[in-house]
């Protein structure tokens, strides 16, 4: 085999057969659907009568280690259309045969672009008329597949079968519910048990799981799917991100705007929201059906864009006045089908650390390169050090000239190339109005999460017809940069809690400082250095619960604080103290000295 033909997908869509032929080998009457590769391993849908179990997991993945030690050879071979209908037949497999009706009339299986289903043909080509398309058999299975393989079972990697789920056939909801078995597979052992040991941490750092714990949110049936509940300590640490982020803007010369949360219809209509990003809205407000006197509809706020350009108009604008940076803490709201709502990092309602900037032709590319850079340093006092940046072209459907879309792409690209930053390119990845730069922030555990976007438009000034008055007193259009470095605040602090486990850095921390007295004489003394600390600006928890010692500090040390002072004689009496610091390690010093570290902590945010 040669190198293209050694690759992970290849292994993995291979073990996919693998593990058909066994299940094949231990349920004969099972209809056999489809099985792609997808990120980590694979999947293959079966059409079985009975409801398979984690006990038939263990069964299947013994089977297919049988197999493979077999040494199978994937044998791969071309046949007339009609004979691979008749094969297909004899071997009582519906789901083969309806695939083969859709190429002999189509060309194609019209099935998702993960399927591996093919004609000979090349799949660009528009084709009239198929005769024969191609089959691989494995020791007694038999699958239409465009393939490559490996040669035999004897080249196949690491595997381990990992989870049941029930998938429409095709993906439609009015087809047979299918049993889908999903599982991992890698080239060495050693790649997959780092890989399981990863997602065992993963689970562990769950947001969802740790937002209980730690008492953070919550997401309430009787208020609404992807709606968040912000509990008092999880709304002190959205309220410590969003001070620190607009005191940073502010301070690189960011104006604060504030704007509703709904706006006329006719007002999306203009921007082009309302026709090419229905789909993610919520239904329109028909006021005009609740009461006559009203005659506009409405429509709450997928975005903030159209409010700052208002704002911008309010007065003449001056080329002396730009670059012009409008920035807000906008709650948005954006319709997402229940099915992918996940936490804090797929929500319907959600705020955004949005900025737009206004800038002259000629400033563009400076002011790219300034937001680039201001991002990284964001991102880095957030702890996150490492990430992948990409170029996001054209999409399909967009709105503007070419010409207008081949300079902001030129001007996205000028500034990555200028300040040395690798990027890929994400074809058609932009939004409708213009290509953007995406930054994926990499977590602790190496897992890419997408927050900074900077967006190029100069779709909407036209649209609004935006304006400034330039060096030569003549209007002239600017140019929009669409900015979130943080994204959504609620997907980045759901990326927060997994990255630091819930054991933020003092600086982000709810609670600084736990207090708590060894019993009623030392109350007074706890009820002091609480005041004391606090007007220092520090976040304090006095504890006076009547608990033993032993239970409060373990319950401080699960909600993971990074300081608990216990307040005995000595300490009430004396200057100093027994520092539990998070990690159980214990210090002694004194006051002072314990309010020097922990005020050097948040300085340096370590």
């Amino acid at each position: 085999m040669d190198k293209k033909q050694t690759s992970l997908e290849i292994l993995r869509h291979s073990t996919s057969h693998l593990m058909a032929a066994a299940v094949l080998e231990l349920f004969s009457e099972v209809k056999l659907g489809i099985g792609p590769v997808v990120a980590n391993g694979f999947y293959y849908d079966f059409d079985l009568e009975r409801t398979l179990t984690p006990q038939d997991l263990i069964k299947i993945e013994n089977k297919m280690r049988q197999l493979a030690k077999k040494k199978l050879k994937f044998v791969k071979k071309e046949i007339e259309i009609n004979q691979a209908m008749e094969l297909f037949k004899k071997l009582n497999q519906p789901y083969k045969i309806e695939l083969l009706q859709d190429i002999k009339k189509t060309g194609t299986t019209k099935t998702s672009k993960h399927e591996n289903i093919i004609t000979l043909e090349h799949q660009n080509k528009k084709i009239k008329k198929i005769d024969k398309i191609t089959i691989y058999q494995l020791g007694n299975f038999i699958d239409l597949c465009r393939g490559p393989h490996v040669d035999s079972t004897s080249q196949l990697g690491a595997f381990k079968l990992n989870k049941i789920a029930g998938a429409y056939w095709r993906g439609e909801e009015k087809n047979k519910m299918l049993q889908r078995i999903y599982g991992l597979a890698f080239k060495r052992q050693k790649e997959l048990d780092d890989f399981l040991k990863i997602r065992e941490e993963a689970e562990k750092r769950d947001h969802r799981k740790l937002g209980q714990e730690l008492d953070l949110f919550q997401i309430n049936d009787n208020i609404g799917p992807g709606l968040i509940l912000w509990h008092p300590k999880g709304a002190t640490l959205k309220r410590i991100v969003e001070n620190y982020i607009l005191d940073e803007y502010i301070t690189h010369g960011y104006q604060l705007v504030g704007t509703p949360h709904l706006a006329k219809l006719n007002l999306w209509k203009t921007s082009g929201h309302d026709n090419f990003y229905r789909e993610n809205m919520f239904p329109v407000m028909h006021m005009s059906e609740m009461n006559k006197e009203e005659k506009d509809d409405y429509q709450v706020k997928p975005m903030n864009c159209p409010f700052h350009i208002a704002i911008y108009q309010n007065a003449v604008k001056s080329y002396r006045e730009l670059p012009l940076r409008y920035t807000e803490l906008g709650t948005v709201y954006r319709y997402e089908k229940s099915g992918v709502l996940h936490g804090l990092t797929r929500v319907r309602g959600f705020t955004q650390d949005d900025a737009h900037i206004f800038c002259q032709p000629e400033k563009l590319n400076n002011e790219i390169e300034t937001t680039v850079k201001f991002a990284v340093k964001i991102l880095k006092n957030f702890g996150f050090k490492n990430y992948d940046v990409y170029l996001s072209t054209q999409p399909e459907k967009s709105v503007g000239s070419q010409n207008s879309w081949n300079k902001a792409t030129r001007s996205l690209e000028s500034a990555l190339k200028k300040l040395k930053i690798k990027y890929e390119i994400d074809p058609a990845g932009g939004v409708f109005y213009g290509p953007k730069i995406d930054i994926k922030i990499k977590d602790s555990l190496g897992r890419a999460w997408q927050c900074t976007t900077i967006q190029v438009d100069f779709n909407l000034p036209e649209k609004f017809n935006v304006t400034y008055i330039n060096n030569k007193g003549k209007k002239q259009q600017p140019i929009m940069i669409h900015r979130a470095l943080l994204g959504s605040l609620e997907r980045f602090m759901g990326v927060l809690i997994e990255h630091y486990a819930g054991a933020f850095p003092v600086w982000l921390s709810p609670t600084q400082v736990y207090l708590t007295p060894v019993g009623k004489a030392h109350q007074s003394a706890v009820k002091k250095l609480a005041r004391e600390l606090s007007e220092k600006g520090l976040r304090v928890e006095a504890d006076f619960l009547n608990e033993t010692i032993s239970y409060k500090v373990r319950k401080a040390e699960k909600m993971k604080i990074p300081y608990i002072l216990v307040i005995g004689d000595k300490e009430a009496k004396g200057k100093n103290f027994n520092v539990r610091i998070r990690g159980n390690v214990v210090k002694k010093m004194t006051k002072k000295k314990f309010i020097e570290i922990i005020f050097k902590e948040i300085e340096e945010k370590k």
